[in-house]
């Protein structure tokens, strides 16, 4: 029996759960190796062993066809934007439990919502606005700004969290007219070419029983961004986003597992109010847009009739 084909809005969800478990168990291999090795040189090693993955990816629709890009200055803008803010969570990693990380990279989305304004020309209500408001204050509550602020890995993570929703905002931009594999092609390869002018100044030979983890999140880290890179071409970003979330329940098994954290209270309780704005945030954008929908068809309609 033929199965019925996934909508794209449920296609789109999906590939968002699986990316987010995925990440998960990356992000929890990458802060064991943080205790070992620099930052620069982890991420130099992950992109490098990506890059057959980006390769047979692209060879499905040809190599020559997977580099043509229309907007190369802008692909590699956001290569550079993406490569500083991992390195950034790794310093991160180095400090804190994963679990409190995610509680303040969950901002993400609302700093998403903020910036489209300025840079999609999106226009924001009152109630969005609240709603990233709200968010922050959680972002307060969770970081909870202090003299041990700058010793406690806060610092780089919110750099880190604004750094990935102007990734996000350039992801969604690209994705408008470069093919999927062109925009992981080129991620892949640009990044590790940035990199590699840093990583002898900081090498450390690796021992031999890490190299399957350098290959662990090299393979992880590849498949999970070109699944956001498919997520968002098959479903509208307001869709898929509220799923991202499941990111911080993945971030707090991991480090329960892998390294017995678990987050406090004042954690907890920022992270949610986090999470409950990002959600109403994502739920009152995709009302909108719904209705945008209805009100240009019953026009359409009107105007045939």
């Amino acid at each position: 029996m033929k199965l019925p084909a996934l909508s794209g809005e449920l296609r789109g969800i999906l590939l968002v759960l699986t990316a987010m478990a995925m990440f998960g168990l990356m992000d929890g291999v990458s802060k064991l190796l943080t205790g070992h090795y620099p930052p620069t040189q982890i991420l130099f090693l992950r992109y490098l062993l990506s890059i057959p993955v980006a390769v047979l990816l692209a060879a499905r629709i040809g190599l020559r066809t997977a580099l043509h890009t229309h907007r190369p200055f802008f692909q590699l803008v956001r290569v550079v934007v993406i490569v500083v803010e991992m390195v950034l969570v790794l310093f991160a990693y180095r400090l804190m439990p994963l679990a409190d990380a995610h509680a303040i990279f969950a901002a993400t989305p609302l700093l998403v919502v903020a910036l489209s304004v300025p840079v999609l020309g999106e226009k924001v209500g009152i109630r969005r606005w609240t709603a990233v408001l709200i968010g922050f204050v959680g972002v307060l509550i969770a970081v909870r700004p202090g003299p041990g602020m700058l010793d406690s890995g806060a610092i780089p993570t919110l750099l880190a969290t604004g750094l990935y929703a102007v990734y996000q905002l350039m992801t969604r931009i690209v994705t408008r007219v470069d093919r999927a594999e062109t925009t992981f092609l080129i991620q892949i390869v640009a990044g590790t070419a940035m990199q590699a002018p840093f990583v002898p100044f900081v090498w450390v030979t690796p021992e031999a029983g890490h190299w399957p983890l350098f290959a662990a999140i090299a393979a992880l880290g590849a498949v999970s961004h070109l699944m956001l890179i498919h997520a968002l071409q098959a479903a509208p970003a307001a869709v898929v986003q509220p799923f991202t979330y499941s990111m911080l329940l993945w971030a707090t098994l991991v480090g329960w597992l892998f390294f017995g954290d678990l987050p406090d209270l004042w954690t907890i309780c920022g992270g949610a109010l986090v999470v409950a704005a990002g959600l109403y945030a994502a739920v009152r954008e995709q009302r909108l847009r719904s209705e945008g929908r209805s009100a240009l068809s019953a026009a359409r309609s009107g105007g045939t009739s």
